[in-house]
């Protein structure tokens, strides 16, 4: 998948999640096989640039690959102030978010809620392309309401604007993440225009992947949520869609492993504390189809050490993993 000057190979991408895909995460899953993983989104208003929360989240520092980061807002021109600031942050693709369901961001006529008004699409994504002399994307729905699915034409203004790449999530803002996604209006996206697109929603097989571009002809796939607890599914999907064949599932070991690199990542990137907080709904997200979860999760859910943190997943994933854990903490 070509977007810009960038070559983007394996065609899989993380989808950017507000809270869950900071620069530990996004290293992990580029690792484990993403082509491209970009950062969750920034807010528009320079106010909140230098709190302590928008610093860590624009923070970049030894990560491979493309800096993909999206911004999220509802003013043309904030938003191009927003863009120019994160490439000088060493954003190499902007992402512009019209794709977020949740009430919060909708209520403050941004994410999802910018399809109801396409003259404002149009004001938005020309003034974000005019801005920064990098790639920029655009990430949507089908539409705002399932009787009002837009997506084609929101599509083609994009285009028209210079947008270099599509994600279309496969559901409208009125279904939030309800029922199934769709995708016979992505396929119909990807017949009206010509710049690159990614399909989203619901991938979270490598046989789904697999009928997901043959239905739609897309020339990539972004995954979200099936990412959560499973970096490694972007390796297992490129695998499958390579050769044919299934990777065999990783070990609990091997889980435990990846689970106490990414622990550690946190750890290092918010401070023992909060990386302690942040760790939970990962462990949670891990842990959640192995034997014993239920159990795991109440218990490590309770501590307020990393070590304990640390050794409890060690314990639950690898006996071996957690006498070597005990014996650093000595």
């Amino acid at each position: 998948m070509q977007i810009g000057p960038y070559r983007i190979e394996p065609a899989l991408a993380l989808a950017p999640m507000a809270g869950v895909t900071d620069r530990p995460f996004r290293v992990l899953c580029k690792r484990l096989g993403a082509g491209l993983a970009a950062s969750e989104m920034t807010i528009d208003d320079p106010r909140f640039w230098n709190t302590p929360k928008s610093r860590t989240r624009m923070d970049h520092r030894g990560e491979p690959g493309l800096i993909a980061v999206q911004i999220a807002g509802a003013d043309p021109q904030r938003l191009a102030e927003a863009a120019r600031h994160n490439v000088a942050h060493g954003a190499q693709i902007i992402d512009i978010n019209m794709g977020c369901p949740a009430k919060k961001v909708c209520n403050a006529e941004s994410g999802s809620a910018l399809m109801r008004d396409e003259a404002l699409v149009e004001r938005i994504c020309r003034a974000v392309v005019e801005a920064v002399p990098v790639p920029v994307t655009l990430k949507i729905r089908t539409g705002w309401a399932r009787a009002h699915r837009n997506g084609i034409t929101v599509a083609r203004i994009a285009e028209d604007c210079g947008i270099a790449a599509l994600a279309v999530h496969g559901r409208t803002r009125e279904d939030l993440y309800a029922g199934s996604a769709e995708y016979d209006t992505i396929a119909a996206i990807k017949q009206s225009v010509r710049i690159p697109l990614w399909a989203n929603g619901d991938i979270d097989t490598p046989e789904k992947a697999r009928d997901v571009l043959r239905h739609t002809g897309v020339d990539g796939l972004m995954i979200g949520r099936a990412a959560q607890g499973r970096p490694w599914i972007f390796r297992e999907i490129a695998h499958f869609l390579a050769t044919g064949e299934h990777l065999a599932e990783p070990s609990p070991r091997e889980v435990g492993q990846l689970l106490l690199e990414h622990l550690d990542a946190l750890y290092t990137l918010y401070g023992e504390a909060a990386g302690l907080r942040v760790a939970r709904k990962h462990i949670q997200w891990y842990c959640r189809s192995h034997a014993g979860s239920e159990a795991f999760w109440q218990s490590v859910n309770r501590v307020d050490s990393a070590p304990l943190q640390r050794q409890l997943v060690c314990a639950f994933f690898g006996p071996d993993e957690a006498a070597e854990s005990l014996a650093r903490a000595a």
